[in-house]
């Protein structure tokens, strides 16, 4: 187990290779070193560190020792006394300017799982070379320091606060800056069903919806207190899709409920279901959650901002998600830009753009993550929830639907339709024969099947055939596998190894223009252009790899 910018994420047990008391000390360890060495004694200790901690076995403890290594040291922690989403505790170090902050989750992993969340001091996760500095920390400090498993400490220490009831105060406040200036009725009786899939959601969504003067939720019973062993699914993640939900779909008929919310365990991401014509439930992928969201915020950029150059509104989607905000920026003229896959690019340039004066508005990835607005460098699924409920709310209140929505998108810039699945892969010679066979010392496939390659873009190598000089113009990435290849059949297909999970994601997408095409005429182009792209280029068979389970 090494950690990255994606901290730690693992199996909780014994031995090295697992997340425990002694990984978790010596992490710890490592980033009070860091940090003391980066930004020096004086202000560490000025502005502390925020530590949170979800529902999961374990966790509460893992906080507590966390704190108790920083305390030892001199650090003032603002340790929450309550589970708390992820959110809150990106929210905290932007809000009380801490020097960094760190949240023990496992997000949506199964329930042997946990891990290490870590957001730097301008409140979005670590980039390099910090990561690396911070494992090297952790190597030089190995040896438990004295102080390290008193946990006792934590209970009277002066150097502890808890930052909870100002946060949640403060956090609920400041959703006010997404509200929808044009929605009149605040409180229509539209209803909507909401899960928290065993995690901490229920209660800080329900504050959110109190703050928003929205109408408070339906909830699914079964499934709206915490409970770190998630009884009711096999995998606690939304983004599982109709087996994740199937208590919740089902509980939905029995109330005549046509809309459905789902948070993940620790809240930072949000799925969405809609009744189709009041037969079949249709559960929203990422991308086209991503092409509602981004259609929400161009209509309330225009309508809050009727004079100000559209140029300097912008939006951000990753190289794995759909082109939809791309092909919304070219027609609408607001500025768009793409990074590598996760919220750690994504916050950090987020903040980079802001100080050049741009508004961005919204920012999205594939995997169910959204940052509508400001209030959180990073994904929000309770932000997400007050957006869509309010986006719900207008359209439903017109007679409209999600659904009928996304066909108008597509109508205006065109169908962008995107599939994406996984396999698993625990053996990582495995993984690196796929990936080498693809790019056998630089030479790439050059057909697909029937099709042709147009392009090739592997940003593990930092080649990109489509660019003057062959370079990818992301940041190169030679610690994990990504490659995609461009199609003449106006499919864009990707291959990628997740950072958290022993998976290959296969990633998939046609696009056209308005007008052309039907629904069901591109739909099978992809379908077919899939199942020749995973024979040929990933070979699961051969490899041994396992399918998702649907």
């Amino acid at each position: 187990m090494s950690f990255g910018t994606a901290g730690l994420r693992a199996t909780m047990g014994a031995g090295y290779d697992r997340i425990n008391d002694l990984t978790i000390i010596q992490t710890t360890q490592g980033l009070a070193v860091h940090l003391i060495e980066t930004f020096g004694m004086k202000e560490v200790v000025e502005r502390g560190v925020v530590v949170g901690f979800d529902i999961r076995h374990n966790s509460e403890r893992f906080a507590h020792l966390v704190t108790a290594v920083l305390i030892g040291r001199g650090i003032p922690v603002k340790l929450y006394s309550h589970y708390v989403p992820t959110p809150y505790v990106a929210y905290a170090v932007k809000k009380l300017k801490a020097i960094a902050g760190v949240m023990i989750t496992a997000s949506h992993n199964p329930k042997e799982d946990n891990g290490y969340k870590l957001y730097w001091s301008n409140a979005a996760q670590i980039l390099s070379p910090h990561d690396k500095a911070i494992s090297g920390s952790i190597l030089t400090n190995l040896k438990p320091w004295p102080w390290s498993w008193d946990t006792d400490s934590v209970t009277n220490s002066p150097l502890i606060s808890d930052p909870y009831a100002d946060i949640s105060q403060a956090y609920n406040s400041e959703l006010s800056t997404i509200g929808s200036r044009f929605i009149t009725n605040r409180c229509l009786p539209h209803k909507v069903l909401y899960t928290a899939m065993h995690g901490v959601g229920t209660v800080f969504v329900q504050q959110a919806m109190t703050a928003m003067s929205l109408p408070i939720f339906s909830l699914v019973s079964e499934q709206c207190d915490p409970d770190p062993d998630f009884p009711t699914v096999s995998f606690p993640n939304p983004e599982e899709g109709d087996a994740a939900l199937e208590i919740a779909t089902r509980t939905a008929d029995q109330m005549g409920i046509p809309l459905i919310l789902a948070n993940d365990p620790d809240a930072d991401r949000l799925a969405v279901a809609e009744k189709v014509s009041g037969k079949k439930w249709h559960v929203f992928s990422g991308n086209e959650l991503g092409a509602l969201f981004a259609w929400w915020a161009l209509k309330n950029y225009k309508y809050n901002n009727s004079g100000r150059d559209i140029s300097k509104m912008c939006m951000i989607t990753t190289a794995v998600s759909s082109q939809i905000l791309r092909s919304m920026a070219l027609k609408d003229g607001f500025h768009f830009e793409e990074t590598l896959t996760g919220f750690k690019w994504m916050g950090n340039r987020f903040i980079e753009l802001t100080a050049a004066g741009y508004d961005v508005t919204f920012v999205y990835e594939e995997a169910i993550g959204f940052m509508y607005g400001s209030v959180v460098y990073d994904k929000d699924g309770i932000s997400a929830c007050v957006a869509i409920r309010e986006m719900t709310s207008w359209l439903y209140d017109l007679g409209s639907t999600l659904s009928h929505q996304l066909q108008e998108i597509y109508s205006e810039y065109g169908f962008h339709l995107s599939m994406t699945s996984y396999y698993l892969c625990y053996d990582q010679n495995t993984i690196l024969k796929i990936f080498t066979r693809l790019r056998t010392n630089g030479t790439y496939p050059v057909k697909c099947g029937p099709y042709k390659v147009l392009s090739v873009r592997d940003v593990t190598v930092g080649y990109d055939s489509s660019t003057s000089d062959n370079k990818c113009v992301h940041p190169l990435t030679p610690n994990s596998e990504m490659i995609t290849f461009q199609l003449d059949n106006k499919c864009t297909l990707t291959l990628r190894t997740s950072g958290t999970e022993p998976k290959i994601k296969c990633y998939r997408e046609i696009v056209e223009a308005p007008g052309v095409g039907s629904r069901e005429e591109l739909l099978e182009i992809l379908y077919q252009t899939t199942n020749v792209f995973i024979e040929n280029f990933l070979q699961p068979e051969a490899n041994n790899l396992i399918p998702q389970q649907k």
